[in-house]
């Protein structure tokens, strides 16, 4: 049997999203916005383009897409093995 609950609140989402957060230790504040820019930069540390991540995100300016993601060491450290490839070639 299915049950239609209707629409979830912005409020519950956030409500969960704290009890989730609270419940996982973490110490950082967290909102629900905050899931966008996780997902964009975790795209981006898995390789994705930034052109498919604006279009993900859609929006309608890669700048705002800049945004959203952030440089974390494990995009650093891969941008350095390309480099490391070519110099070894040599």
């Amino acid at each position: 049997m299915e049950h239609d609950c209707g629409h979830v609140t912005r409020d519950s989402v956030q409500s969960a999203l704290r009890r989730a957060v609270k419940a996982s230790g973490v110490h950082k504040r967290a909102h629900v916005h905050t899931l966008r820019h996780s997902y964009a930069t975790h795209l981006l540390e898995d390789g994705v383009s930034l052109l498919l991540i604006q279009e993900i995100l859609g929006h309608s300016s890669p700048r705002t897409t800049a945004v959203y993601t952030h440089l974390t060491r494990e995009i650093r450290e891969a941008a350095r093995h390309p480099v490391e490839r070519l110099m070894q070639r040599r």
